[in-house]
Parts: structure tokens; C-alpha cells; sequence
């Protein structure tokens, strides 16, 4: 009989070492043997069922909320696009968001609903990198964490400032030249500067570096530890995965809900704040997209989709009634929330797509 360690069944399953290693310990893989202090595991053997879910059912676990404060999050839309969630008619048992970014949906259907599979993904390499420290390590992040908030709360602003260039550089610095071993230090990074930086912006220059200033937080919570171990708990069985959305394919089945938050386009010239990564996503990658989307509606998925109203500031733009016209779409109120000049923040609608 061949064997395979706990990390490498971790991988080809989709979830956390930890969880592979609690899996063993309660006898809920056939022939696993602790040989010293690891497991080893069949490489016959098959991804137990989570019997920590309830199948399609609600949950009455504690609520979760996004770690990092993220530009285009959709905590305002939650209310709205609830309405679509499936998971009551007995048969989507699965959730895939190939758009992860702040995780505002994926956090709202984890702290409700106990499913068999969720995927999630994003290109932003340090992102997804934070994600699965959180869920792997995150005894270390804490640490690292309370040391960051510790050195940074007691500063006046100019020491701030010098503390906060310093972090910049050195979280730079593991972007362009890091490696795995430095990977929990770049994680904490990530969440700091979030934590501190202006609007909690998450924005990259075209060589690919953070470039975003400090904010004039008074009191910043760096570490917030309750939430943060609420989410590696949720995350535990969570396939995360960096890389493009189409990825996703092999995952969504008839049994999937997705839901796809791309950069959204532009509705004025001005508006171009798409720079999560050093890629941009223009129109011909929206009309890509939609025809992924129709492509995994092929396959009996349900979909919902968000993106900008054009007719925001062209009542004649039908960009995404054309592309999506075999769809439904609904446009909601939303409130835009970044933007340099605040008299040009306020109420306009986004789009929420739909499959169904």
C-alpha cells in the first residue's frame, strides 16, 4: 500500500493540513498511522464527508466578518444579494466566489450554512497568501500581529508614519523577492498596512508595489484576534486557490452557487480604480467573462454576478444588458463609497446579475 503525508493530502483534497490531521485523529480515514509525530494516509484513501455540516441547512454558529477592509466590498449589497442565496431546495450544496477580494458573501454563507464544498479564488497573490495563513497558521499571525499593533498604537503621527514607510518597503520587498518561508510575516503585513493605510485601500503601482499613504487612524485595531480565529475556523474546509476565475470550472457543477464580483468597469473616465493587481480588467475581459458565466450555466449552475450600472452616468450604455441578455438584471442602490472628492460620493445603482 502507498502512502501520502498529511500536506500532500491537504492538497489534493483542498483543505487545511490541520484539519487532515484532526480527520485522522478521529479514525475518519480508513488506514491512516501516525508514524512518530505525522500521519500517513493512503493515497487510495478518499476525502471523508465534513461531518461538521448540516446538508442545505442553516447554521447557528457565530457570525464572521471580513478581515480586511476592501475596496468594492459588497457588505453594503449583503441585504440584496442574500435574496439569492440557494441553499434551502435541497440540491446546492456547494459555493464557489472566483472573486474572493474582502470575502463580504463568502463570510455571510459561511456564518449561515454548513455546505459540503466552497472554493474561493483571486489573482492577488498576497491576498489569497493571507487567506491561507489565516487558516493554517494562525496562532503565528496573532503573535505577529499584537506585535505590530504593540510597536505602532503608542507612536505620535510622525513615528507612525516612519513605522508604517518601514512596513510598506519591507511587505514590497517580500512581494517582489519573497519566498514560502517568509510567507505568515508577508500575511501580517498585508493585514497592517490594510489596517492603517488610507481608506484601507488595497491599490499596486504598475511595477506591482503597494503604494497606497497612511491613514489618520486614531485607534486602529491591527490584531482583532475574536474575529480572526472565527474566520480560520470557517475557512478550514475551504479550497483556496490562486489563480484566474476560470479555474473554477472543474469545481462548479449543477450542485454550485457561484458568485462572481469582478473589477467592476468604470462608469466614468475617472473611475478607473481597478488596481488590486498589476493586471487590468477591461472590456473585452468583462465580455470573456460573461461568456464564462454562460458557459457554467450550461452546466446547471446557479450564477449571480455583480458589477457597475453604466447608465449611472450613460442612460444609452447597454454594455452589460447586451452582454448578459439572456439573464436577468436587476439594478439595486448602492453607495459609492471611494472617491477623492466626497461631494462625488453618494447613491447610484450597481447590477446584480442573475441565472435564475
Amino acid at each position: 500500500m502507498e502512502f501520502m503525508s498529511a500536506r500532500e493530502a491537504a492538497d489534493k483534497w483542498g483543505i487545511s493540513q490541520r484539519r487532515v490531521a484532526v480527520l485522522c485523529s478521529e479514525n475518519r480515514i480508513d488506514n491512516a498511522t501516525m508514524v512518530g509525530n505525522m500521519w500517513i494516509i493512503p493515497t487510495t484513501a478518499e476525502k471523508p464527508i465534513d461531518a461538521r455540516s448540516v446538508r442545505y441547512s442553516k447554521c447557528d454558529s457565530k457570525k464572521v466578518k471580513p478581515f480586511l477592509k476592501w475596496a468594492g466590498g459588497k457588505g453594503q449589497l449583503l441585504s440584496e444579494i442574500e435574496k439569492y442565496y440557494p441553499f434551502g431546495d435541497g440540491k446546492i450544496i456547494k459555493y464557489a466566489e472566483p472573486f474572493v477580494g474582502g470575502g463580504a458573501v463568502l463570510f455571510d454563507i459561511l456564518s449561515k450554512y454548513d455546505l459540503e464544498e466552497v472554493y474561493i479564488s483571486d489573482i492577488n497573490a498576497e491576498l489569497i497568501n493571507t487567506y491561507r495563513i489565516i487558516r493554517d497558521d494562525i496562532d503565528d499571525l496573532i503573535k505577529i500581529l499584537y506585535t505590530m499593533q504593540n510597536d505602532f498604537i503608542p507612536l505620535d503621527t510622525d513615528n507612525r508614519k516612519a513605522y508604517y514607510m518601514e512596513k510598506r518597503e519591507r511587505f514590497n520587498d517580500l512581494k517582489v523577492n519573497g519566498n514560502e518561508n517568509i510567507n505568515i510575516e508577508k500575511a501580517a503585513l498585508m493585514i497592517f498596512l490594510n489596517k492603517t493605510c488610507f481608506n484601507g485601500l488595497f491599490r499596486v503601482n504598475k511595477k506591482g508595489l503597494f503604494n497606497v499613504p497612511m491613514g489618520a487612524y486614531k485607534n486602529p485595531t491591527i490584531c482583532d484576534e475574536e474575529n480572526l480565529r472565527a474566520v480560520s475556523e470557517k475557512l478550514q474546509n475551504v479550497r483556496i486557490v490562486c489563480g484566474d476565475y476560470r479555474e473554477s470550472a472543474d469545481f462548479i457543477d449543477e450542485n454550485t452557487f457561484v458568485y462572481f464580483d469582478p473589477p467592476y468597469r468604470p462608469i466614468t473616465n475617472t473611475a478607473s480604480f481597478t488596481a488590486y493587481t498589476e493586471n487590468l480588467f477591461n472590456d473585452e475581459e468583462q465580455i470573456e467573462l460573461a461568456r464564462f458565466v454562460d458557459d457554467m450555466h450550461r452546466k446547471g449552475a446557479k450564477i449571480v454576478i455583480s458589477n457597475s450600472d453604466p447608465k449611472n452616468s450613460n442612460t444609452e450604455d447597454d454594455f452589460f444588458d447586451n452582454i448578459y441578455s439572456s439573464h436577468k438584471i436587476k439594478r439595486v442602490e448602492a453607495t459609492r463609497m471611494i472617491n477623492c472628492n466626497s461631494e462625488a460620493r453618494g447613491k447610484i445603482k450597481e447590477l446584480l446579475i442573475s441565472n435564475f
